[in-house]
C-alpha cells in the first residue's frame, strides 16, 4: 500500500526522460546476464518486466485521460504562495510538546485561524499553547529539475540516533495530507519501510522531499519491547510542507490530484544503510559530484548510474573486486574508503568483513573508478 502514494511510476521517468531511461533499463538487464550469469528462465522474466513496463508506458500514451504537464518554475512561483498562505493562517498545538518527552504523529494538530461572517482571519487562540506556523517552521531551498523550489519543516524533536543518508531506506510511521482539500490520503500506524532512493529498475524510492528531509533528522536511539509492541525511543518528530514538485508533480495518484501541496506528519524511526548493487560501495558514497542525486554519476559512461553498476569504470573488473577486504571480530575504526560489507553476530562473537577502495598509481582517483587500473584483489579467493 505504502508504494501507492509514495512511488513515482516508472512510466513517468521514461516519458520525461524518454530514450535514455529506456536505454538505462535495457543495460541494466544486460549488465546483470554479464556479471550475476542468471539462468536462461530469470533472464526471460527480465526482459518480460522490461517488456511489461515499456508496453504499460505506450498504453498510458495512448490513453485519453492524460494531464498536460505545467512549467515547473511557473508551477512553484503558485505552489510557495499557496504554501505561505497556508503556513500563515493555521496553527499547531505547540504548548502540547515538551522537551525530552516522545510524541507521536497523531498529537501533532494542525488548525485554521477562525474566520468572522466576512471570511476575514481573525487572532489565534490561546497564544499561550499554540503557535502559528509560519513563526515555526524552517524555510529550506533546492534545486531539483533546474527549478529552485522553496519548502518547510517544523521540528519537533530532532532525535538522537543516526542521520540517514538520502540513498538509505528508514523505518517510519506518517500522515500524508493535502494543503488544498486538507483531506489525509494516507495514515500508517504500524512501522513501515521505505528506500528512499529507487534503482531505476527493481526497487522504488520516495518522492525528492523525503529525501531531502529525513537526513535532516535522526533516528530513536533504541527500543524496548513490551507485551509484543515496540516503543521507540527519542526518535526524530516533525512535519513537512512540501510543493508538488517535490512531491508528485504531474503523477497520476490515487487520491492525490495532480499538482497538490503535500503535508506529511512524520516519526523517523530506525534506518538501514543501502547499498543498491551491493558492490561494497554504499550507495550514497557513490554521489560523486556531492548533489545529492546519484543517477547522474556515470563513471564509465555506460547509462548505468555507478550506484546500479557492477563495474563502475567499465575495465572488465567488478567494482568489488577492485576492494580490498579485511575481517575483524570487534567493531573497527573505519580507515578511508573502507566500508562494512557485512555483519555476522553468533554466540561466539561477530565477524565484520569491510571493503577498501584503493588508489594503486596514486594519481588520485581510486582504482574501481580508474578503468587504467584492473587488479582483482579478491582473484585467488574465487
Amino acid at each position: 500500500m505504502i508504494q501507492k502514494y509514495y512511488f513515482n511510476v516508472s512510466c513517468d521517468q521514461i516519458k520525461s526522460n524518454n530514450e535514455p531511461s529506456i536505454r538505462f533499463m535495457v543495460n541494466l538487464v544486460l549488465e546483470i546476464i554479464k556479471h550475476m550469469k542468471i539462468k536462461a528462465l530469470k533472464f526471460g522474466i527480465s526482459l518480460l518486466m522490461l517488456l511489461a513496463i515499456l508496453i504499460s508506458c505506450e498504453e498510458d500514451d495512448n490513453s485519453t485521460s492524460t494531464v498536460p504537464v505545467r512549467d515547473r518554475t511557473e508551477q512553484q512561483v503558485a505552489d510557495r504562495d499557496s504554501l505561505l498562505a497556508y503556513l500563515s493562517t493555521h496553527y499547531y498545538n505547540s504548548g502540547f510538546f515538551e522537551p525530552s518527552s516522545d510524541y507521536e504523529y497523531t498529537d501533532i494538530i494542525i488548525t485554521e485561524l477562525p474566520q468572522d461572517d466576512d471570511g476575514n482571519y481573525l487572532d489565534m487562540p490561546d497564544p499561550d499553547n499554540n503557535t502559528l506556523l509560519i513563526d515555526a517552521v524552517e524555510t529550506l531551498t533546492t534545486t531539483f529539475l533546474d527549478t529552485e523550489y522553496e519548502y518547510y519543516v517544523l521540528r519537533l524533536n530532532q532525535g538522537e540516533g543516526v542521520a540517514p543518508k538520502f540513498t538509505d531506506a528508514v523505518r517510519f510511521r506518517f500522515e500524508g495530507s493535502i494543503v488544498e482539500t486538507k483531506e489525509v490520503f494516507q495514515s500508517i500506524s504500524t512501522p513501515s519501510n521505505l528506500n528512499l532512493q529507487a534503482d531505476g529498475f527493481g526497487s522504488s524510492g520516495s518522492i525528492k522531499a523525503w529525501q531531502l528531509v529525513m537526513p535532516t533528522f535522526n533516528t530513536a536511539t533504541g527500543f524496548t519491547l513490551n507485551n509484543g509492541i515496540v516503543d521507540y525511543d527519542n526518535y526524530g518528530l516533525g512535519v513537512m510542507f512540501v510543493p508538488s514538485g517535490l512531491a508528485y508533480f504531474s503523477a497520476i495518484i490515487l487520491d492525490v490530484p495532480v499538482y497538490s501541496n503535500l503535508i506529511f506528519k512524520f516519526e523517523l524511526l530506525q534506518h538501514e544503510e543501502v547499498d543498491h548493487d551491493n558492490d561494497g560501495i554504499p550507495s550514497y558514497v557513490e554521489d560523486y559530484n556531492n548533489d545529492e542525486d546519484v543517477l547522474d554519476n556515470d563513471t564509465d559512461e555506460d547509462d548505468i548510474p555507478d550506484f546500479v553498476d557492477f563495474d563502475d569504470d567499465g575495465d572488465g573488473i567488478t567494482t568489488f573486486n577492485e576492494l580490498v577486504q579485511a575481517t575483524y571480530n570487534q567493531e573497527p575504526v573505519l580507515a578511508e574508503n573502507e566500508y562494512i560489507y557485512s555483519r555476522d553476530e553468533t554466540s561466539e562473537g561477530i565477524v565484520i568483513i569491510t571493503v577498501t577502495a584503493q588508489d594503486t598509481n596514486s594519481n588520485g582517483i581510486l582504482d574501481y573508478l580508474d578503468d587504467s587500473v584492473s587488479i582483482n584483489y579478491n582473484e585467488d579467493e574465487e
